[in-house]
């Protein structure tokens, strides 16, 4: 993962996302040159810590999440502060805005969900992992949000040696919650890739698994879930595609 630097006019970017090659502290917006703001390896260090304590161990990380996943903001700046003494508020929001992936949703709490009275001047904001869950939420998405903006094909990359349990099965959630889907072959190849070298890619009728009564919801940039997705609806891709 690519350093984040801050632009003063537009903010925190992606060093891997500002253009051509050597221009990694240029901002992507104005063009002018960046300070840096957090290495990469510092980068991949906070990333794994809040997708952990906001999808898998959020007591590990002092955390308690609501029934849809939501975490008060203040507490999770206070967690990252006591794991990572380096990190600070602008950090942290950096990362959260910069994800590549988009695994983070941040928002004003409503009501009383996710709210507390005095956590570090951001008392009403919340934030929560947009998928990926072990524990036990419900994201809440609504029936219109579901519908809207699925498309017809989506994908999913893995290790050859999966390829007759999928083909009998389907895709099941195995130590997740939901099966994760890519909305490109590109991303889903990427996705593959961390399992095996020569990775296989599995294209998804969304259309007709929405038809037979599936549910859909998009979870992040480019990121697809679904409960399971049966056999019927799967189709191994060509390597050459």
């Amino acid at each position: 993962m690519s350093a984040i630097h801050r632009c003063s006019a537009h903010g925190p970017f992606d060093a891997g996302e500002s253009g051509n090659a050597g221009d990694g502290d240029r901002c992507p917006i104005c063009g002018e040159r960046g300070d840096r703001l957090l290495d990469g390896e510092r980068r991949v260090q906070l990333s794994k810590f809040l997708s952990g304590a906001l999808r898998h161990f959020p007591e590990d990380a002092g955390l308690a999440l609501t029934e849809r996943g939501w975490a008060t903001y203040g507490r999770v700046l206070d967690a990252t502060t006591e794991r990572y003494p380096w990190t600070d508020r602008e950090v942290l929001d950096a990362v959260i805005e910069t994800d590549p992936k988009g695994r983070f949703e941040r928002e004003r709490a409503s009501g009383g969900e996710g709210r507390n009275e005095n956590e570090n001047g951001r008392e009403n904001e919340r934030i929560r992992a947009a998928y990926g869950h072990s524990v036990d939420v419900a994201l809440g998405d609504s029936e219109d949000e579901t519908a809207r903006s699925i498309p017809d094909r989506l994908y999913h990359g893995t290790a050859p040696r999966n390829r007759d349990a999928i083909a009998g099965e389907g895709l099941v959630p195995m130590g997740r919650r939901e099966v994760h889907l890519s909305g490109s072959l590109e991303a889903a190849r990427e996705v593959g890739a961390r399992h095996a070298a020569d990775p296989i890619v599995f294209a998804v009728d969304a259309h007709e698994l929405i038809e037979s009564g599936h549910r859909v919801t998009k979870r992040g940039r480019g990121i697809y879930a679904t409960d399971r997705v049966p056999p019927e609806f799967l189709a191994e891709c060509d390597r050459d595609a």
